[in-house]
């Protein structure tokens, strides 16, 4: 289902409105949202899924009988986790109807036995105990109330039933990568002007929009973690066993300045090779995140934290 941009009255009334952001934003890029962050239900992804939620929570308790995915966006976690072996039946819910319309097309394309509904993360609409496992990937900083967002979750799980949550930015992370695409948006967009590197430029039109839908993401990203503030959210919220986890450091290094030189160039002049070249290198970079920097370097440095507790 196509969605429209959101007028320039549109976004200028949503800065005030959080939840109104997210539903244009998300509506908005949800057609193009997989193609944008290189999402795909293939190998790669499956693994990238399963490594992540592993690597906070370990493989205990697998396959868990039913899942809801949290802010499910085009389903990216759930969908990979289930194809992983973690998940046998699941759930998505997302505040936007186009992401939820989208998550469920491609739970069909790919045969999984997935429902779905539109619901805000603070005020799940499922009943209490419902869930063995709720998982989120890169939703928690977009929710206004993180602490009654995981009230919420704990409510919905049975006694004994985890959460897992990916994908989100740490405080110093999350700085970094701004800056790194900031960069690299700015390099690529005034070096293609130049004469011979004019057709790696996009059409302005297409630049514009990018820049637009820039705009809006800023509004809907409302939170930055420390990972030690998070678990005490956590905690707060009534969660036991809770820890965190962080990942990518030199990887997102690469990463963001990557994503950002793809949007910002035709999609036809980026073939087999590039996309090798940008997974292989990203993959080698976050294996020594992973098996050395992680021994050095303290948590708060990582772009991405994760974070796993338990309903008592």
């Amino acid at each position: 289902m196509s969605k429209s941009h959101p007028t320039a009255a549109e976004v200028e009334a949503a800065r005030d409105d959080p939840k109104q952001a997210n539903i244009l934003y998300h509506d908005w890029e949800a057609d193009t949202y997989d193609e944008k962050w290189s999402i795909s239900y293939d190998e790669r992804c499956v693994t990238y899924a399963r490594d992540r939620f592993a690597h906070v929570a370990g493989t205990d308790g697998w396959p868990y009988r039913n899942a809801l995915e949290l802010g499910c966006g085009t389903g990216f976690f759930l969908l990979n986790l289930m194809q992983a072996g973690v998940i046998e039946k699941g759930y998505v819910t997302d505040i936007s109807p186009g992401m939820v319309d989208v998550a469920l097309r491609n739970a069909k394309q790919l045969g999984l036995d997935v429902s779905g509904r539109v619901s805000d993360a603070e005020t799940i609409a499922y009943d209490d105990a419902t869930f063995d496992l709720v998982v989120g990937h890169a939703m928690l900083h977009h929710i206004p109330d993180v602490e009654q967002a995981l009230r919420e979750v704990l409510r919905v799980l049975r006694p004994g039933g985890r959460f897992v949550f990916c994908g989100e930015p740490t405080k110093v992370g999350d700085w970094y990568a701004r800056k790194l695409g900031q960069a690299t948006w700015w390099a690529t967009t005034n070096l293609t002007k130049l004469p011979g590197l004019t057709d790696w430029r996009r059409p302005q039109e297409e630049l514009d929009e990018s820049s637009q839908a820039a705009a809006l993401e800023a509004v809907v990203d409302l939170h930055t973690f420390d990972p030690h503030a998070l678990r005490r959210t956590a905690e707060s919220a009534g969660a036991i066993d809770v820890e965190v986890a962080t990942d990518e450091l030199t990887a997102a290094f690469l990463g963001w300045p990557v994503r950002t030189f793809e949007a910002a160039v035709p999609k036809e002049k980026l073939g087999w090779g590039w996309a090798r070249f940008a997974y292989t290198s990203w993959k080698a970079l976050s294996a020594v995140d992973e098996k050395v920097l992680s021994r050095v370097v303290p948590k708060e440095f990582f772009y991405n934290v994760e974070i796993t507790g338990v309903k008592p």
